[in-house]
């Protein structure tokens, strides 16, 4: 866990607890990030620090708060249980409104930039993912994954103002071919929106915790969903200036922490016909400086 938990305040006046990681760039454009049915687990704390890796700043809100607080469920046959217990009784219209204050407090941090805000979610997070793009008009931009029930909520669409992104698994039971192609027909209809389908997948594909867990499909919709986010909200990254920069500190300048600040935090060089390099910051800037 590279986050850290804080406290909501709720519109009721309530509070409630959320997982925020916090962009790698210390400023980034605010992403909520909507949990699966099993609560803010180690699998959603580690979709937000990888959303964090990518410049976002994100707040994963403890949507199950107002049945039992602090909900962090695994994949046991006891663990689906309980959390489809949790998702029957669980209150979209609130989840939404919950949304909505975790948005706001977004906005309200000095580490989130004003580019905008967007959402995204997971399972039972994918529908609250799209109900919030309909509902909210804060939302720039929302990603949905393997939402369940949207056939059920197209209605919401006239609602819509941002972009939308859905990704859909060809083989997932909760989301079968009949309702799939009836959300990607309406969505067709909607400017502005992105459906995609994944063959061979089922419902899940993209959790790396999931016994279906597909790593082509989860990667694919990954890069479609930040490339989403980065052309609505930011952060957009000029990777042509980036490159001649990193060029220009390397070979021209020999400014060693210039060079190492174009690069990701843990990156990697190999040069394949003489097998040298380095991995890791340290290992890699004593190459550069060295060698």
């Amino acid at each position: 866990m590279k986050g850290q938990y804080i406290t909501l305040a709720a519109d009721s006046g309530e509070h409630f607890q959320a997982y925020l990681a916090t962009s790698i760039d210390g400023r980034g454009p605010g992403v909520v990030l909507c949990q699966e049915i099993f609560g803010v687990n180690a699998a959603m704390r580690e979709v937000a620090d990888h959303l964090a890796q990518e410049g976002c700043t994100v707040l994963v809100p403890d949507l199950y708060w107002r049945q039992e607080p602090g909900v962090d469920l695994g994949y046991t046959e006891a663990d689906f249980q309980r959390a489809f217990a949790l998702y029957q009784a669980f209150d979209e219209a609130l989840g939404v409104r919950d949304i909505a204050a975790s948005l706001r407090h977004l906005r309200s941090m000095e580490a989130c930039s004003a580019d905008g805000l967007g959402v995204v979610g997971y399972c039972l997070g994918g529908k609250l993912a799209y109900l919030a793009a309909c509902r909210l008009p804060e939302v720039a931009c929302a990603v949905g994954y393997y939402g369940v029930g949207i056939e059920n909520a197209l209605h919401e669409l006239k609602g819509l103002t941002g972009r939308l992104v859905l990704h859909f698994a060809e083989q997932d039971q909760f989301c079968q071919a009949d309702a799939r192609e009836t959300i990607i027909r309406a969505l067709h209809q909607k400017p502005g929106t992105e459906a995609y389908v994944y063959p061979g997948v089922d419902h899940a594909f993209a959790r790396p915790a999931s016994d279906h867990y597909h790593k082509p499909s989860a990667l694919l919709a990954h890069e479609r969903s930040i490339a989403a986010l980065r052309r609505t909200i930011g952060p957009d990254y000029n990777l042509s200036a980036l490159w001649d920069e990193h060029v220009r500190h390397e070979f021209d300048t020999r400014d060693v922490p210039a060079t190492m600040a174009t690069m990701v935090p843990q990156p990697y060089v190999n040069h394949i016909p003489t097998m040298t390099g380095g991995v890791g910051y340290r290992e890699l800037a004593r190459f550069y400086r060295y060698h």
